[in-house]
């Protein structure tokens, strides 16, 4: 008894040291575990999952440019507090033909393919111009329509974008991607040489702006700018379609921080994706891929 007596003031200052290391690890890792994708340039201060759990880019920018650190930038607009309500009748089609539209519709989107060999015949700028004012058409979080369309023509402009993305994409193939990756694409005899670049008579750089700026100067949330951008590709996509022209949708990996700097775009743009455009070359291919039954893709509940 006398030695347990002894011991015990020792038990317990060590129970005390293994309850408080316990205690410090969970809240570490919980602090980890709500700040995924957390960059020296995240907020401090108010949570905003819209922004912080959204995919990142991982442009690398200057402080003097973009100083995330000063809750005060961030500013609310109150501009636009009690929008008008419009009376909204679109026009409302008989069943057959919906049913008709919708097949014709699905045939004219079931054609296009991610084409790489593109003719350099000149296309009429007014087309692409029609092409992203109907990817403006787009909805976005809280209406902040978080996207800037890049159209470059200019043959110089487009040979330094070749060249940066096939030195990074040679790298990606070599290095990043790994060996599962670059064999899944061996089918599509894909590489890092993009020939395209040069030839295409448009590239569209798509940019998804992570804020706006508003008139005071103070940075404005742009909501799930991510999504909101991708969902206008999408209509980018079917737009070019409808208009008879082939792109191929490209995302360069790592190319984004070189490209905007090229191309002078603002800190808070950030490449999305890049679309040579422009009609198919005469002796162009493409896999042939099947698509997957609607039944595999189609949950009526």
């Amino acid at each position: 008894m006398a030695l347990l007596s002894v011991f015990t003031p020792v038990l317990a200052v060590v129970l005390c040291l293994v309850i408080g290391f316990v205690l410090v690890k969970s809240w570490d890792t919980e602090t980890t575990s709500t700040s995924p994708g957390k960059s020296k340039g995240a907020t401090k201060g108010e949570k905003r999952p819209w922004v912080d759990q959204d995919l990142q880019d991982d442009t690398e920018i200057t402080a003097k440019e973009d100083d995330d650190d000063a809750d005060e930038g961030w500013g609310d607009s109150t501009e636009e507090e009690n929008l008008t309500q419009l009376p909204y009748s679109p026009q409302r089609y008989p069943e057959e033909t919906m049913l008709q539209r919708s097949k014709e519709f699905y045939t004219l989107m079931n054609q296009r393919r991610s084409v790489r060999f593109i003719s350099p015949e000149p296309v009429p700028r007014e087309v692409i111009d029609n092409v992203i004012h109907t990817a403006g058409t787009a909805p976005s979080g809280a209406h902040t329509e978080p996207w800037t369309f890049i159209v470059v023509s200019d043959p110089d402009i487009k040979h330094q974008i070749r060249l940066i993305v096939e030195e990074e994409e040679e790298m990606n193939y070599r290095q990043r991607m790994g060996e599962k990756w670059v064999q899944d694409l061996a089918k599509l005899r894909t590489n890092w040489i993009k020939e395209y670049l040069d030839v295409a008579p448009y590239l569209i750089l798509i940019f998804k702006q992570t804020y706006g700026i508003l008139p005071n100067g103070k940075k404005k949330t742009h909501y799930y700018n991510e999504i909101s951008v991708s969902i206008s590709c999408g209509i980018l996509l079917a737009a070019l379609q409808n208009a008879g022209l082939v792109t191929v949708t490209s995302t360069p990996l790592n190319c984004g921080p070189k490209l905007r700097l090229l191309l002078k775009r603002p800190a808070n743009e950030k490449l999305l994706m890049l679309l040579p455009v422009g009609y198919p070359a005469s002796d162009a291919t493409v896999p042939d891929l099947k698509r997957k039954h609607l039944d595999d893709i189609l949950v009526h509940v």
